[in-house]
């Protein structure tokens, strides 16, 4: 199975994350791949194995081509919160009208895999080979970002929350 690049985008990137699954997907995959490897028409499968095995100075390029893109987003007055607020919103309209249980399903996979996963690296601890640790590791932070992804979908997320709690506050006044 591939590298799923684009959930440790989303995490270490949340803009760039939030523009590769919608309309400015080609955008946003242009800006990781110049950011990561320096070509933006390098293909999804070189990103791939870049951001695989990607180290503190690649994570670092990726999180400063995310604030560009933010910026770069915030002058061209697109506003990716209310796009991804829309692509959440139209994902649990499908799952309403077909009662659909893949996204349940899935939470409980991804969420017992990262537990499983982490008690197998605390009970193996160092017998585990330095070459498979980095690979465990990426493992884990994609396990996580899809258990943390689970939780917005099913409950919100901070962004959304911290929105609320502003529009509360005004009406206050």
């Amino acid at each position: 199975m591939a590298f799923d690049w684009k959930s440790l985008v989303k995490t270490v990137a949340p803009a760039l994350g939030t523009a590769l699954g919608g309309p400015l997907g080609g955008m946003a995959a242009r800006a990781v791949a110049g950011a990561v490897l320096g070509d933006e028409e390098a293909s999804e499968k070189h990103l791939a194995e870049a951001l695989a095995g990607a180290s503190p100075d690649v994570l670092l390029k990726l999180k400063e081509a995310d604030q560009q893109f933010a910026v770069r987003m915030r002058e061209l007055d697109i506003d990716l919160d209310k796009i991804a607020a829309a692509d959440r919103a139209s994902a649990r309209q499908r799952q309403a009208q077909t009662g659909d249980r893949t996204p349940q399903i899935l939470a409980y996979i991804y969420t017992l895999g990262l537990f499983a996963m982490l008690i197998a690296l605390a009970i193996a601890g160092d017998e585990i080979p330095n070459s498979v640790m980095p690979l465990l590791q990426t493992a884990a932070g994609v396990l996580f970002a899809m258990v943390y992804a689970s939780k917005d979908y099913f409950f919100g997320s901070s962004a959304g929350s911290k929105q609320k709690t502003e529009i509360m506050g005004q009406g206050q006044r």
